[in-house]
Formats: structure tokens, sequence, C-alpha cells
């Protein structure tokens, strides 16, 4: 494990855990260019490191500006070790009630805002022969949860792809890892998560009681974004990262409740799938 101070791009830093990771990078002696909307909260982050942070001005859904964000960063620090794709928001409402522009709108920042950061940066880091790529998912990346249906297909989409990346290139000398957080207090909770225009009553059953954990749960989450940020930077400076960080027990709990019924759904119905190839014929793996 290298000792050597790295250079990070942190993308959602203004607040939540992009705000929690630049904290501790900056606390650690690395160099960082901090991305948001909000150009004032990070000018205040950089105060007093000023020869080490690069606060930088950046709408994700704006490819001018993802891409002027990784140029200035390149032109600062000379290189890009880490990328933390932090910046996403989240929604609350039935998968109905979500007009289509609203459906876009969450995949245009969770998924294709993201995957379009990491391609910025995969040329530089294909250049150094290194590099790590870290993108905050959420365990409602692995489980669907009734009530965030865009929210948790948006993040599904994002692990997807990323698990594809981190298969390419790791041969390139670069490694991917998601984090997946349970509930933490970074705000979450509060206005990030977009409500849909059009409520129907009949997903009041679904939509009330989530709504109710979500109001009556923020700031009071188990989660430390400080304690996650530790362990996040340990993952980035591990010789054997994980493929998927886990973070909090809620997390893990949900995890081992929807992986354990998934598996029985599908074992539910095994034999019959099984038998639906041709007669004789050889089974190859996916893949090859």
């Amino acid at each position: 494990m290298s000792t050597t101070p790295k250079v990070w791009l942190i993308t959602g830093a203004s607040s939540g855990f992009g705000k929690a990771l630049a904290e501790a990078v900056i606390a650690s002696g690395d160099y960082v260019a901090v991305g948001a909307r909000r150009l004032d909260r990070l000018q205040t982050l950089a105060q007093g490191y000023e020869d080490r942070v690069l606060p930088l001005a950046v709408d994700m859904t704006d490819a001018a500006a993802r891409n002027k964000a990784v140029a200035d960063t390149l032109a600062r620090f000379g290189r890009i070790d880490v990328l933390a794709n932090v910046a996403g928001s989240g929604s609350m409402g039935a998968a109905e009630e979500f007009s289509e522009a609203e459906l876009r709108a969450q995949f245009e920042l969770n998924f294709f805002a993201t995957a379009e950061m990491t391609r910025a940066v995969l040329p530089q880091m294909r250049k150094q022969g290194s590099g790590r790529i870290l993108t905050v998912s959420s365990v409602g990346g692995l489980a669907a949860i009734p009530g965030c249906g865009p929210y948790s297909a948006s993040k599904f989409a994002i692990e997807c792809w990323t698990e594809a990346l981190a298969a390419e290139v790791a041969p390139l000398g670069i490694r991917v890892t998601l984090i997946e957080p349970g509930s933490f207090r970074t705000g979450f909770a509060g206005d990030v998560n977009v409500r849909p225009a059009q409520r129907l009553e009949a997903y009041r059953h679904v939509t009330g009681p989530m709504e109710n954990y979500l109001e009556t749960s923020a700031g009071k989450e188990i989660g430390d974004p400080a304690k996650a940020a530790e362990v996040i930077i340990a993952a980035a400076q591990s010789d054997a990262p994980p493929m998927r960080l886990m973070l909090g027990p809620d997390a893990y709990g949900l995890w081992d409740q929807t992986i354990a019924k998934r598996i029985e759904d599908i074992d539910s119905w095994r034999e019959r799938g099984l038998n639906t190839s041709f007669d004789g014929i050889e089974i190859k793996p996916i893949g090859g």
C-alpha cells in the first residue's frame, strides 16, 4: 500500500457523503479537486488548504462542465489517482406516479452523469496505468425499495454498468469499487428526495409509510458519514479492495433478507426453467 499523496476528484462534495469524504481526504494530506454546483460551499471547504484543494463548480448533468472539471484537475495536479462519484439524488413515490420526464431526470444524474464522468477520467487512468474509481450507489441499488422505484432503478443501472466496467479495466491497472450505504446522516431524507408532481391515492399504502420513515428518521439515521469516509479511503488505498463495499448494519440486514428471498424465488421454478433448452445440446457458460 503506497503512502505517496494521491490526487482525488470528488463529485457532490458540498454536502453529505461527498463533503465527509473530502474532509477526510484533506485531513489525510492528499490532493483533491472537489466538485459541486455550490462553489461557495467548496471554497469554504478549501479554506486553509488552497495549495491542496481545488474547488470546481460542476453541474454533473452538463457534459462541458464535467469535461472541464477533469481538465482543470489535470492542469492543476497533473494526474487523477482516485475518482469518487458521489453526486446523486433520491426520489420517493410509487412507480406509476412518476412522469417520463421525472424518471429520465433521476437517471440523468444517478446513471448517465456518473457513467460519463467515469468515462471522462478513464483515458488519463489508462495512460497512467493505474487508478481507483469509487462510485456511491446504495443498498437500494441491490434491493429494490417499494416507494423508491425510480431511485432504485437508477442505482441498479449504475451497479450493472460499473460491475462490467470493473472487469474490463482491471487488466489496465484500474480498480473499481461500488459503495453501498444504508441510512446515514447525509441529508438524503430531506429535499434531495424528489417527489413526483402526480400523487395517486391508490398507492398511499406504500408512499405514506415510506414518507413517514424518511421524515421521522431525518437527522437520526444510524450511519456516521465521517466513519464511512474513513472506510472508503481505506478501500481506495487497499491492494485488495472489494468490488462492493457495504456500509451500515441496516444495509447488511436488507441485503441478507433480499438475497435469501431472491434465491428462494428463483429456485422455486428452477426445474421448469432448466428444462427449456434443446435436447442433447452442449451447455456453454454465458460470455465464453
